[in-house]
Parts: structure tokens; sequence; C-alpha cells
């Protein structure tokens, strides 16, 4: 940069780079693009998997999109940036991430045609956010109400499961998914992990698998002495210890006679049996304990018949609270019998060859829940448990909306249609962005239709024909190839699903247009390739894990 007199005045530091302008978006645009092409192909339930190997030769084979996000190695920031947005689509919804990252790609890919046009970024964006308000207010018109409806539940949950690989038991999965979302339901918990419990079995029968009202905790008993079944449990939760401290490092007793050791012993020894005592009074017969139970403890325990179980996980204890009732007790002698949990039956069982598990089951009310699932490899166990949470999720969005959409690429045709006819009434710039943003929401029927194997073209111009008929319910039989009845098939999603992945398209998409100057600062620890500047980010650099 020159000052006064031609003198250059530097403000970067020796090594870094900038890049401004429209160079720069081209750039971040192509690396978004990338993103996006990476997981277009697992779209719907005909799409391709990918195999992801990690830095120890595991490999993972999935076509779950948060799941292949996540697991990349990418290094572009734009291309971190859509990650991001994919990742928190996933956390508010749990689906529809590669929806949102297509849309986004598209997106993008429109923008760049407008720019080489002239048209400045501030207009696009500002289209973009118009668009994508009126989308809402579409998508909101055609939703369909389906309070308390279990069969569309469970269209739902199938709708989402298809093209995982889980065909073969997905009535009885989707069965599961919904009986344990309803169970849930009520929490006002955000995350479905701290309410469903998934528990994988390699071996046996996928018809196998179950929901069990209560958890199942992957511990034995302390002591082979306690009762290996109690019913009627009455569940103590302790956060504390059953047995005595340990003194500091620097902390002495000197005992000089023997029958002061005894004593001293002796003490310990009441100390223990009064805590126990204290649970026997409350009533508890069962014992989930965080952290340890010293023998003296165990002896007294299995005295009573109190089946125990110690080094509990914090996310069990709390699961454990949630299906049985039970406080978290943190001073055992304070325990009373209304901090006690109850549960039908507590029982260890043989898991597979060699593993023992305790299972809480019969929780009445239960607000945590366990789901067992068996089948032939951890591999399957895996895409099993992303399917299930998959599921999850969308029928959990529909029992708290009560709203859903047809599927099969229906709401997209439907919002660009009426995108289009709202762009007409627009005199500004602002239409061609609007234009834009429908042609990039129709991406996702052309892909459901390429993925399938159809020509991409015919399918978009059945599915316009139909919506200009007025047949707004009609999306793309991924079977014939033509368009049918989404609703009259049972192919159904959560309208917050697409409202969703609409919202979190726009944004990535405004979010990188909005950058037009990138400075780089000097990374010693980046190798640079032949020829390439430690600081160039022409290209994305997204390797799978290796």
């Amino acid at each position: 940069m020159a000052g006064l007199g031609g003198v250059p005045i530097i403000i970067l530091k020796e090594g870094s780079k900038r890049e401004t302008g429209k160079d720069v978006q081209h750039k971040n645009i192509l690396a978004a693009k990338a993103v996006a092409e990476a997981v277009r192909t697992t779209l719907g339930p005909k799409g391709m998997d990918k195999m992801l190997i990690d830095g120890s030769g595991d490999a993972t084979i999935t076509n779950d999109g948060a799941t292949i996000l996540r697991e990349m190695d990418i290094e572009h920031p734009v291309a971190k940036m859509i990650v991001e947005v994919a990742k928190a689509q996933d956390d508010e919804i749990g689906d529809g991430t590669t929806t949102a990252v297509i849309i986004a790609g598209k997106l993008l890919e429109k923008a760049e045609a407008l720019i080489d046009l002239d048209v400045h970024p501030t207009v696009i964006v500002l289209g973009y956010k118009q668009a994508q308000v009126r989308a809402q207010e579409i998508l909101q018109e055609m939703a369909i109400d389906v309070s308390g409806d279990q069969k569309t539940l469970l269209k739902i949950a199938q709708t989402a499961m298809i093209g995982k690989g889980i065909e073969i038991a997905m009535e009885t999965l989707a069965q599961i998914s919904v009986d344990a979302a309803l169970a849930v339901a009520g929490s006002q918990g955000k995350d479905i992990e701290e309410n469903i419990k998934i528990v994988k079995i390699p071996g046996g029968r996928i018809e196998d698998s179950v929901i069990n009202y209560g958890i199942v905790v992957e511990k034995e008993r302390t002591n082979p002495e306690m009762p290996k079944k109690v019913e009627n449990a009455r569940i103590m939760l302790l956060e504390g210890t059953l047995e005595l401290k340990k003194l500091d490092t620097d902390a002495k007793i000197t005992i000089t006679e023997a029958k002061n050791l005894a004593t001293f012993k002796e003490g310990e020894e009441k100390i223990i049996k009064e805590q126990v005592e204290a649970i026997v009074s409350a009533g508890a017969n069962v014992v989930f304990c965080e952290k340890g139970i010293g023998v003296t403890a165990q002896h007294y325990l299995a005295k009573n018949g109190i089946l125990a179980v110690r080094r509990v996980k914090r996310e069990d204890l709390e699961m454990l609270a949630l299906a049985t009732g039970a406080r978290l007790v943190g001073d055992v002698l304070q325990v009373t019998s209304r901090d006690l949990g109850q549960a039908a039956l507590v029982e260890e069982r043989k898991v597979g060859k060699d593993k023992q598990m305790i299972f809480v089951e019969g929780c009445e009310k239960a607000k945590a829940v366990s789901i067992i699932l068996h089948g032939v490899s951890e591999q399957f166990l895996e895409e099993m448990e992303r399917a299930l949470d998959d599921a999850h999720n969308v029928v959990l969005d529909v029992i708290r909306s009560g709203k859903i959409v047809p599927g099969g690429g229906a709401p997209e045709i439907r919002v660009a249609e009426r995108l289009r006819q709202y762009a007409s009434t627009l005199e500004g710039r602002e239409q061609l962005a609007i234009r834009a943003f429908a042609d990039a929401v129709e991406a996702i029927p052309l892909t459901l239709a390429e993925n399938a194997g159809f020509d991409p073209v015919d399918a978009l111009a059945g599915l316009r024909a139909k919506h200009g008929q007025g047949m707004k319910n009609y999306g793309l039989n991924l079977t014939t190839g033509e368009p049918a009845d989404m609703l009259a098939m049972g192919v159904v999603e959560p309208l917050k699903v697409k409202t969703q992945a609409i919202k979190s398209a726009a944004e990535a998409a405004t979010m990188v247009l909005r950058v037009d100057d990138v400075i780089a600062a000097k990374r010693e620890e980046m190798k640079a390739k032949p020829g390439q500047s430690p600081h160039d980010y022409t290209m994305p650099q997204m390797p799978m894990p290796h």
C-alpha cells in the first residue's frame, strides 16, 4: 500500500496473503460447492453410500449426511462454515442436513452466475433473504395438521429410514422409534441422547431389537453375593461413594498399640455400617453409585439383600433418574424414601458370550428409555443407530409441532413455483435473486431423480406440470420415476425439517456471499504442495480421514 510521496506502508506481516473482490468470492463459492457435491449422491432412498476411513484404518460406511460431514477432514475455512451450518441443522432438527447443504451449494452456484452478470452480492443477499421468508410462508400454507395420529408418525419414521440400508427391519425399528419418541415427548431436553439410550448387541436377529421402558447399564453387580434379580425395585442413585475417603498425601495417623489399630478399624467399619443402615432404612433394595463401593460396604449391602452397582457413568445416573423418578443423592446419611425411584424389575443378565449388563425395566411414566439393538456386525449396528436417531428426531418434531408436508420433492417444487410468481411482482434486481433461489430449491427433486437413475430433466418437467394443475401433493415416485401423490403413498416429512433446511441453506449462502476479502496469516506448520503457496485456498482440501 502506497503512502504519501509514494512510500509504501506495510500493514500486514511478511508472508501474509490477501485476496479481494470477485476472485475471492469465486474461490469461496467453489469450496462450498465442493462440500455440497461430496454429499449430493447420498440424498434419497436410492442414494449411494460413502466409505470413511479414519487414522487407524477403521472404515465407516454410511449415507447419513451429518456423519459424512462430521468425519471429513476439511481444511478450507469456507467449507468449514458450510459444515458448521449443517451441524446446526442436525443439532436443531436432527435430520435434513444433506438437503440443507445441497440447497446451499446450489444457491451459491446460482449467485456466482449473477455476480458474473454484475449483480452486486448485497442485492443477491437481500433477494435470498426475501425468498427465504416467502418460502417459509409457502411451506406453512401447504402443511397438514396430524396431531395425535400414530399411523402418520410411523410413516414419518419409515420415510426417515428409507435408504439407510436397514429396510429389512424397517417396520420393527419404525415402531420402536415411535414408541420411544412418544415416551420422551414430554421431556424439555432438546438433545435426544439425554432421553433415549441405544445399546448395541452384536449377534441375534434384527427382529429381536426391543424398546425397554427403563435403562440398561453396561455394568455388573459389585459383589457376586448380591441378588441377581430384584422385583419391585426401590432404587437409590448415589453421587458420592460408599467407601472411606483416602487421607491426603501429607496426612499421617500414628498408632502405637495393637488395640488402637483394632479400635481404628472398628471405627471405620462402624461408619460404613451406618451408611448401609441409612440405605436400608430408606427402603432401597437397589443402589447405583457414581463412585466406588468398598469391600466392607459390599459385604453389608449383600447381607441386606441389596443389589449394588458401582462406577456408573454420570449420564447413566441422570437417565436412571428420568426413567425411575429417583433423585440423585449426595449424602447417603440424608437419604429418605422420597429420594428413591421405582422399577418393576432390576436384573443382571448375560449379553453375548461373556458380558453382563444390568437391566432396569418396567418404569411407570418413564421419561427416559433404552433401545436394545441386535445386528450381524458392529458396522450394521452403527448404521441402525444413525437411522434410529434420524427417525426419533423427526417423529419428535411432528409430535411437538403436529405439522407435516408431503415428501418426494413436492414441497420444493411448490416453493419454486410460488417464488417465481412472487418474483414477477417485483421490479428491482432482487427478482433475479429470488428466481435463482427458486431454481436452487429445485435441486432437491432433481437430485432425487438423478440418484434413482431417472432423467432429472424429464422428472422435473413432469412435477412442474402436475403442480401447474394444482396437484400440490405430487412428488417423485422413485420406483417408477413418475409424479405421484406422496400423501397417498405415505411419503411424508416433518414441516420443521423443510423449513429449517431452507433457512440453514439461505443463512450459509448469504454468509459466504458477504465475504469479499480474505486475509490469511502466515502458517508455518502448513506444508505447501509443489508450486502451491501455503496460503493458497483456491481449492478446498477435503481428504477423507486417513
